[in-house]
């Protein structure tokens, strides 16, 4: 019988270390079978994948990645969480948005696991005046209100500290952020917004009277909608922080009362190993910041997390709702205080009252079901995450010190250097997004044309004027929105013959292939029957290449005489006789489809 030590498991303890060099080699054995000589470093570079902010994933990560240490989770650098006990005893914050004055929406959130509400006010959006009957009911007590009304912020949040006088909240008791951010303000209409002047006015009291108010958010979306990166986003949030640090001390408070009037908005998205980085990174960077401006002690950060509007698709909508639970796992893993789950048809207008359910259940199944909230910081300690946290980190602060450089956030938003290196980020990674890739599922990978269109009530109009609003299918929209308009006008959508060569081993590969990019494009591909009874205007050869070496110049000669216009061929290019284009994995599929449909006559 074996006994184990007094240390605990030894579990293996028996067996010598194995080198990274013996791992590498195996690693190097199997790309061997795949014609790639590569031995040592390069056989593991081979296996890595490129990520923005110049960052890679590597495919093995052991001890010898060191970063630096994370902490406890509650003390500085906070990286492991700004509390001592995370969110394991109620689970994070569950905040709602509501853009519309609609009373019963927010009620029925209220009753049904939602713990804080996200009101979009003014412009479009709720009333100024409206606020308290869409408050009527609610415990402004128990209900934490966020604000968010751009040019009426200071209005709006007179309006709300007299409701909470008028309704006897007591001072101590009024928790939540007015929502005041000139800055980001001014990154959405691009002109400059109310100054930080008021917005100190307004920070003094909630300091002074309202120990659980915020007056600020630093928010990072609209960086994020613009197309920036993780650490793009990262550093334009510090420079805010920063900003709004300086004309806070400068108006009186101190540099930890300035600090705790500050709460931060980051996307968080489907790549759930990147959000947590970035939202781990985000903690470490400000704790950074506070600490040199000497309160280190007050540099714990409050995280509010959105799932990402960019990643919403109109089209296939549902998916959205996979989108957010991923993107909602990762906020909660990388310890963000607040979580907001866009519903699924949030890109469609209005969200119903089943897609409000399905988003404030996706926390609430994270948290009751999954018990997510239980253990603090639970992606700590992995070598590959801690690794990600600190390259991101120091992506951000480079970004960050650029920013600086450049006479702050506010200059750099005037003269456009931060829209100028969102729009080089996001025009690299349209790129991606064009040639597939990065995939989009049920966009650019297995559309659906037969989709019923999910109708939602029109969303109020957006400020806007400023750095654009990007989503990841936008390309791909406006080629289904083509193809849309054509099928409404005439009765049926463009098509394309799929002309299939020898036996189906030979060609369905190919074929599902071509007929998923086509409908990517709204084209609709027909397999059966002859070419004249498709009633399509092109045709694409789908087979092997030892079978195009023997008939692809004769099919297609036998398609033109047919009345194909044009003839495409799903594979790499090559010599043969009579066609046209190619379509293969990594072509720009985007300009593929484009082309077609102007071909077709497809406006």
């Amino acid at each position: 019988m074996t006994v184990l030590p007094d240390d605990g498991l030894s579990l293996a303890s028996e067996f010598p270390d194995a080198p990274r060099e013996q791992w590498q080699h195996l690693v190097a054995g199997v790309l061997r079978k795949s014609g790639k000589e590569l031995s040592g470093d390069a056989a593991e570079d081979a296996l890595s994948t490129l990520l923005e902010d110049g960052l890679d994933t590597r495919p093995l990560y052991t001890a010898h990645d060191a970063a630096p240490d994370a902490g406890l989770p509650g003390f500085p650098p906070f990286v492991r969480g700004g509390r001592a006990e995370g969110n394991t005893l109620d689970g994070w914050d569950v905040r709602q948005r509501h853009l519309a004055a609609d009373r019963e929406a927010v009620l029925s959130d209220l009753e049904n696991g939602v713990t804080s509400l996200w009101l979009g006010v003014g412009g479009g959006g709720i009333p100024v005046s409206a606020l308290d009957s869409v408050l009527d009911g609610v415990y402004l007590d128990l209900a934490p209100v966020v604000l968010d009304a751009g040019d009426e912020t200071a209005a709006a949040a007179e309006r709300l500290l007299r409701l909470y006088e008028e309704r006897g909240v007591a001072d101590d008791a009024a928790r939540g952020n007015l929502g005041a951010d000139p800055l980001g303000h001014q990154a959405r209409t691009g002109r400059p917004g109310y100054d930080l002047a008021s917005v100190a006015g307004l920070a003094r009291r909630c300091a002074d009277r309202h120990p659980g108010l915020r007056a600020l958010t630093v928010d990072a979306l609209p960086y994020h909608e613009a197309g920036g990166s993780a650490a793009q986003e990262l550093g334009c949030s510090l420079a805010t922080g920063v900003a709004y640090l300086r004309g806070l001390t400068e108006a009186g408070l101190s540099v930890a009362e300035a600090a705790g009037q500050l709460e931060f908005r980051y996307a968080a998205t489907a790549d759930q190993f990147l959000t947590i980085a970035k939202l781990r990174a985000a903690r470490r960077l400000w704790a950074r910041v506070v600490e040199v401006c000497g309160a280190p002690q007050a540099g714990a950060q409050r995280q509010h997390a959105v799932t990402s509007p960019v990643m919403m698709t109109r089209r296939d909508p549902w998916v959205n709702m996979l989108r957010t639970t991923v993107a909602t796992l990762a906020a909660g893993v990388g310890g963000a205080d607040s979580v907001t789950v866009l519903p699924f048809d949030e890109a469609l207008g209005l969200p119903d009252a089943f897609a409000r359910r399905i988003a404030r259940n996706t926390s609430t199944v994270l948290i009751e079901e999954s018990h997510l909230s239980r253990v603090i910081d639970p992606a700590g300690g992995s070598w590959y995450v801690e690794r990600l946290t600190d390259e991101l980190a120091q992506a951000a602060w480079e970004f960050f010190q650029g920013i600086e450089r450049a006479g702050g956030q506010e200059a750099a938003l005037r003269a456009g250097t931060i829209g100028d290196r969102l729009a080089e980020t996001w025009a690299a990674r349209s790129k991606k997004l064009a040639t597939r890739r990065e995939p989009i599922t049920g966009v650019s990978e297995f559309p659906n044309l037969t989709e019923k269109p999910v109708d939602r009530a029109p969303a109020p109009e957006q400020p806007s004027g400023g750095l654009p609003r990007v989503r990841r299918d936008e390309a791909y929209e406006a080629l289904r929105a083509r193809s849309d308009a054509h099928l409404a006008a005439t009765g049926a959508r463009p098509r394309v013959f799929l002309a299939a060569l020898g036996p189906a081993a030979a060609h369905s590969a190919r074929l599902g292939f071509a007929a998923n990019l086509f409908q990517a494009g709204g084209i609709e591909p027909v397999t059966e029957g002859s070419f004249e009874e498709s009633g399509a205007r092109e045709a694409c050869l789908c087979s092997s290449d030892a079978l195009y070496e023997e008939q692809a110049g004769t099919v297609a000669a036998e398609l033109r005489a047919a009345g194909a216009e044009h003839v495409l061929l799903a594979g790499r290019p090559g010599a043969y006789p009579g066609v046209d284009s190619y379509l293969f994995a990594g072509c720009d599929a985007v300009a593929l489809l484009s082309t077609a449909l102007d071909r077709m006559g497809v406006s």
